[in-house]
């Protein structure tokens, strides 16, 4: 064999393991396996110019396994480079000791690029990413000795790997103590789906061990497997002295710790392969498989650590890879307060979106234009980034209703990074029209919405004062251009002869007798020339319902509404069914009011199904209140914000939490727990609700509150709206 070979391959992943970056390639040979890549992470140390020497001297003497040498760099804000000390740590091990040591020794300094994720550090200067196609040579121990991707992380064109997928779930029928083991455990390959009995752990650990080992997933996907399968299973192996080889390449005798997953803050991760909690993913409940990939693609985020991260998360990785790539420092803490303004200033200033707000009913003949992308659009269009507001030099380009200005001189780093995206996300929309075949349109569906969502929280990121690059006054010409471009929106309808119903940021529902779709695409065409942002036609409604705001019932709530689009897709916003945290009984008796609605084709129709969806709701709470529906319908699920103990009022949350601390089952922020509603007027608070895992059947169910709450969720549906 020769010393050094060629090859092809999907990047799979890049972990940080015993103190160096492993690679996970799925070759094109169907093999998979790790490398191991030389990398020398660097991090910098700014100092007043005259002070950079003695400083380079001192640390040099310190010993640490480092090479230094003096650069220059920018900040974001500055216009020129400035001298500053590269830090070349040997090796990623060393990378936290070397920047801890120094900022011990110089507390005063400013440290740049030294508190970014080691992975993703590799990823951003190799200019790899995850999924990449890569084309690498390698030495026989491992080692690569060159890599560079064959495609990019902008290619519309890329295709998921042959990824081999086992799929694992809780199978609740079997639970002996609902939630809980001993009970079993659903897994399913290719179809194939067996069922693991949890009533002898021995044989279901060493089943699906053996499950593990013959399939050898690139994939586990599972349901609640950070909340509930894990943890369990860690349970398992600790009592049994059992192993799985939950981490590629570690045989069934591995030590204990090393077979199992690595467990924080409410994420399981594992080696070498995948682990994907379809329960603890935005990106995946969003977008889908398809979707998640794309996201993890572009932001060169790691698949299992982008399922379980915020998008902004992903937004603020693509905006500090863009300024590595161009020389700009990343501050290690963003120290730069905002500027003191008058309550008068902040008021002009700070107003947010433009509402137009709605009164409560119902109503046909309606169209939805939406701005496609509004405000990463107004940001690329207007230039608008942290460096380009106020700037010295473009003091006559003003910002409409702030006292605010922007740079035509020089691009910003946000219009920068979010043009590719826009582009990107446009193309993915033209195929998917243009796509026949129902699989390749749900594929480019699914890629176009994970990056829609990129785009949504960018604008957020920008006046979020904890971002590495956010500005609040950039935020603020965001907000004023919006409310500049909805009002000249709504001017161009009214001209046309359309009545506004509702607006709100970023989309206008509109009416007019004898509506067509090729007048409102041609009205839609009309505002996008006159605005200069693209706004398309949502779609026009069968009918659609506005609801009362709890305050004030003459005044409908802005973010709360259903309706049905003449192509039969129904439309709801702000309804229990779109919560996380509604029990799925609840969510799907809503579901199936509004699927018996929305076979109404006007108001009229509406008006007469009424009592059916009522007689839905009558059906269902008998149902409820006669034992009929199963305690895994009526389990709810919320997010811990903070630990059990810190929790100063009797909330069920906070009672649950507290319940598994006392009976030691591992509850952290960040964590998703599921319970049951057992008393929710009982004297002590205790005994309001209990925690999913350790329900019985000799426990009881508040059968009334939820009762209550179905009414509550399904009320506003088939009250009889105003005329």
């Amino acid at each position: 064999m020769p010393p050094h070979r060629e090859e092809r391959g999907w990047l799979l992943d890049v972990v940080l393991a015993r103190g160096e970056i492993l690679l996970w390639i799925l070759f094109s040979t169907g093999e998979r396996r790790p490398l191991r890549a030389s990398f020398q992470p660097r991090f910098y140390l700014g100092a007043p110019a005259r002070e950079l020497s003695s400083i380079h001297e001192k640390i040099a003497r310190m010993g640490l396994p480092c090479s230094l040498s003096l650069t220059e760099k920018r900040e974001l804000a500055e216009p020129t480079p400035r001298p500053v000390l590269e830090v070349t740590v040997a090796s990623p091990g060393a990378f936290g000791p070397v920047a801890a040591s120094i900022v011990r020794a110089f507390p005063g300094g400013a440290l740049y690029n030294c508190d970014i994720d080691l992975p993703r550090l590799y990823l951003y200067e190799t200019g790899l990413f995850p999924l990449a196609l890569c084309r690498f040579i390698s030495s026989e121990e491992g080692l690569v000795r060159e890599i560079r991707a064959e495609d990019s992380p902008f290619d519309p064109g890329w295709v998921i790997p042959p990824l081999r997928i086992m799929e694992m779930a809780v199978e609740e029928e079997r639970a002996g103590a609902p939630g809980a083991f001993p009970g079993a455990i659903r897994v399913t390959v290719d179809g194939e789906v067996r069922i693991l009995a949890g009533e002898e752990p021995h044989f279901l650990l060493e089943s699906l061990a053996t499950l593990l080992d013959r399939e050898d997933p690139d994939l586990l996907l599972t349901d609640h497997g950070d909340d509930l399968i894990f943890p369990r299973l860690a349970r398992l192996m600790g009592k049994t002295g059992l192993t799985l080889p939950l981490h590629r390449g570690e045989g069934r005798n591995a030590a204990t710790k090393n077979g199992r997953a690595t467990h924080s803050t409410g994420a399981w991760i594992l080696s070498g392969r995948w682990h994907i909690d379809r329960k603890n993913s935005f990106a995946y409940a969003e977008c889908g498989l398809e979707g998640l990939l794309e996201q993890s693609r572009v932001t060169r985020i790691p698949v299992q650590s982008l399922a379980r991260s915020s998008t902004g998360t992903g937004i603020t990785s693509m905006q500090i890879d863009r300024a590595l790539s161009e020389g700009i420092l990343v501050p290690w803490r963003k120290n730069e307060p905002e500027e003191f303004r008058s309550a008068l200033d902040l008021l002009e200033g700070d107003k947010g979106g433009m509402v137009f707000v709605p009164r409560p009913g119902l109503h046909d003949t309606v169209c939805e234009l939406d701005f496609a992308s509004m405000y990463p659009s107004i940001m690329t269009s207007f230039n608008i980034s942290p460096e380009t507001v106020d700037c010295p030099c473009c003091p006559e380009n003003r910002v409409p209703g702030t006292g605010h200005t922007l740079c035509t001189r020089r691009d910003g780093l946000i219009p920068r990074v979010l043009s590719p995206l826009l582009e990107k996300r446009a193309r993915y929309k033209e195929l998917r029209d243009r796509a026949e075949d129902p699989e390749e349109k749900r594929r480019y569906e699914q890629r176009q919405g994970a990056l829609k969502w990129l785009l949504v929280v960018s604008f957020g990121y920008l006046g979020y004062k904890n971002a590495r690059f956010g500005k609040v006054s950039a935020h603020e010409c965001v907000t004023a251009l919006g409310r500049e471009v909805l009002l000249q929106a709504k001017e161009v309808a009214e001209e046309e002869g359309y009545a506004l119903l509702h607006g709100i940021v970023d989309s206008l529902w509109l009416t007019k007798a004898g509506m067509t779709e090729e007048g409102c695409r041609d009205l839609a065409g009309k505002i996008s020339q006159k605005t200069g942002i693209s706004i398309n036609l949502e779609g026009l409604y069968r009918w659609l319902r506005f609801f009362p705001s709890k305050g004030r019932p003459d005044v409908a709530a802005s973010t709360c509404y259903a309706g049905v689009f003449r192509s039969g897709k129904i439309k709801v916003r702000g309804l229990a069914c779109r919560r996380s945290d509604t029990p799925p009984f609840v969510k799907r008796v809503q579901e199936e009011i509004l699927a018996r609605l929305a076979q109404a084709k006007c108001r009229q129709e509406y008006l007469a199904v009424l009592p059916e969806a009522a007689a839905l709701l009558d059906d269902a709470l008998r149902a409820l209140r006669d034992g009929e529906v199963r305690l895994p319908e009526l389990v709810i699920t919320k997010r811990l914000s903070k630990r059990p103990e810190d929790y100063q009022k009797s909330s069920l949350i906070a009672i649950v939490a507290q319940e598994r601390l006392s009976r030691g089952i591992l509850t952290e922020p960040g964590q998703k727990i599921r319970y049951i509603i057992t008393a929710r007027q009982d004297p002590d608070p205790a005994s309001r609700a209990r925690s999913w895992e350790t329900f019985s059947p000799d426990h009881s169910c508040d059968r009334e509150a939820y009762a209550d709450l179905l009414v509550r969720s399904c009320a506003p549906l088939i009250e009889p709206p105003p005329s």
